[in-house]
């Protein structure tokens, strides 16, 4: 200190500004780290004065597979009105239809389970031009209803068993729902095909117990017959031909091809799930080199901040590509209008008066 009392520059004020300038960087990575606090895709905001409110939830885009999501009583619904419009048309051209016959109603509501799940026993099969043209405009339609709307029920009550199961597997251990919510979540597709698998081993068994039974055929027969079914073989020359073997059909046919159906993509969605993990421990064990920082680069300035390297490493991943980037960044660029490469209330204020006030000019054009 000098004489007169003024601070002589500290020789250690350069040293002081230089850990400022380091902790700039560990401020940015932890402002950069709150996006984990962002709100999800079905929530939004708007703006009041300066202050920033939560607003209503905005609509969804809309498909007609909307029309189809699984709640029960509009797959009830569906399903009824198939089964019965089936019935009652081949009920009526009964004359026109040949094989092995029991009762009307039953070998009518049999006959349109078979077409709906691509079946084809071959037992009862169209004998005229009308039953093949309504036998093809009813498979058509029941593909399109197992498709959309079977399997999708049937995937939703696969995973209303995924809890139970959860809590079979730590019976002997203290689970709360939390520990159950996270498990169902990490596991859930190797979940759904455990779940599948015994879920056709017990109609397996089942169907291969009543058709011993019931249709009076040996184990090799009976088993050929549930395999056939399954798998939708088709020639199988004799399967279900007694009224009370039809009736059981009825449900096993039904829940069986669905469930086959399913196991077969969850065990697609398994494969590709592990692939995709094991990408992303390549990713991340892999050493970072110059040429990777380059590439992080996107902006050309010479420095990779956090959010280029996380792009970087997502689309290395494979989770994200240039198709998912190029329309966020646009609308960033949108919604920048005074160029600062930032946004803050004032840019989406801007940008919200910018859009009404060309909607307004646009409607005054158009009247």
């Amino acid at each position: 200190m000098t004489s007169n009392g003024e601070n002589k520059p500290s020789p250690n004020g350069s040293t002081k500004r230089q850990h400022i300038n380091d902790q700039i960087p560990s401020i940015k990575r932890r402002r950069f780290r709150r996006i984990k606090s962002a709100p999800h895709s079905d929530s939004s905001a708007s703006f009041s004065g300066n202050k920033i409110t939560s607003d209503a939830k905005k609509p969804r885009p809309k498909s007609i597979f909307d029309h189809f999501y699984p709640n029960y009583w509009k797959v009830g619904v569906i399903l009824f009105a198939y089964l019965g419009a089936g019935t009652l048309t081949f009920t009526l051209t009964r004359h026109q239809i040949s094989g092995i016959k029991t009762h009307k109603i039953l070998d009518a509501l049999y006959f349109t389970v078979v077409t709906m799940t691509s079946v084809g026993y071959g037992d009862v099969v169209p004998a005229s031009t009308l039953t093949i043209l309504l036998a093809c405009l009813f498979v058509v339609s029941g593909t399109v209803i197992v498709g959309l709307v079977l399997s999708k029920a049937a995937d939703l009550l696969v995973e209303k068993q995924e809890r139970l199961l959860i809590k079979a597997l730590h019976l002997n251990e203290t689970i709360g729902e939390a520990a159950i919510l996270k498990k169902i979540k990490t596991k859930k597709v190797r979940n759904k095909c455990i779940i599948l698998v015994v879920l056709l081993l017990v109609l397996m068994a089942a169907g291969t117990c009543i058709l011993l039974a019931v249709e009076d055929l040996d184990f090799v027969h009976a088993f050929y017959c549930v395999i056939g079914t399954l798998t939708g073989l088709g020639y199988i020359d004799k399967c279900f031909s007694t009224s009370g073997g039809r009736v059981f059909a009825l449900f096993w046919i039904l829940s069986g091809t669905v469930y086959v159906a399913q196991l077969l993509f969850t065990f697609a969605l398994l494969h590709t799930e592990r692939r995709q993990r094991s990408l992303v421990k390549w990713v991340l064990k892999r050493q970072t080199t110059v040429s990777d920082l380059e590439a992080a680069d996107f902006d050309g300035d010479g420095i990779v901040v956090a959010a280029e390297f996380v792009i970087y490493k997502l689309k290395e991943m494979g989770k994200i590509n240039q198709d998912d980037i190029t329309p966020i960044m646009d609308e960033f660029e949108t919604l920048d209008l005074d160029k600062t490469g930032t946004l803050s209330a004032s840019d989406i204020l801007r940008s919200q008066s910018s859009l009404l006030a060309s909607t307004v000019i646009t409607t005054q054009l158009s009247v």
